[in-house]
């Protein structure tokens, strides 16, 4: 077994200049996860520094407007991310006054989330995806390499011995 290859080149070529020759080493992947979370940071950074929130709440605030009436659970839902998660999303977008609550006239112990015009003035300053950037990646890849991606992921959680209840905390937040 041949020693793993040193890196004498300078840290700021592109990854793709970086040891092209050896696709198995820990390192390269390593620093493609870098990159990825890097893009991951620096939009939901870009999106805070606009819009003078947090990524998870302008995404919320986003589907609230995308579904008025939407309740605490639908949006836990929508946004894939634990229902307490949701709430205390809820409970900051409602006291900064970004959206109202109310009760649903069907069955008055379900809540109706509304945006307010606070709201639409903060979406209306920040760009897309609401969602972040990733999501919208990960749409794009084709069936077959998101398969291999969730397999190969799969076998880093276990290796890590993660805890997979982290998978309801958003991006945005970690």
């Amino acid at each position: 077994m041949s020693p793993t290859p040193t890196f004498t080149q300078e840290p700021n070529l592109p990854l793709s200049k970086l040891d092209d020759d050896n696709r198995t080493n820990p390192a390269r992947v390593l620093r493609r996860f870098r990159v990825v979370f890097n893009a991951v940071r620096a939009h939901f950074q870009a999106i805070e520094k606009q819009a003078g929130l947090g990524g998870s709440q302008v995404w919320a605030l986003n589907v609230v407007r995308d579904h008025p009436g939407i309740g605490v659970g639908a949006l836990a839902k929508s946004m894939d991310i634990h229902q307490s998660t949701a709430s205390n999303l809820v409970k900051l977008l409602l006291r900064k006054e970004l959206i109202s609550m109310g009760k649903a006239s069907v069955d008055r112990r379900q809540v109706e989330l509304q945006i307010l015009p606070a709201g639409l003035a903060i979406l209306s300053q920040v760009p897309g995806p609401f969602e972040g950037i990733l999501p919208g990646a990960l749409h794009q890849l084709p069936p077959a390499s998101l398969l291999r991606l969730d397999h190969d992921l799969g076998e880093l959680i276990a290796l890590l011995k993660a805890d997979e209840n982290a998978a309801g905390i958003p991006l945005a937040d970690l």
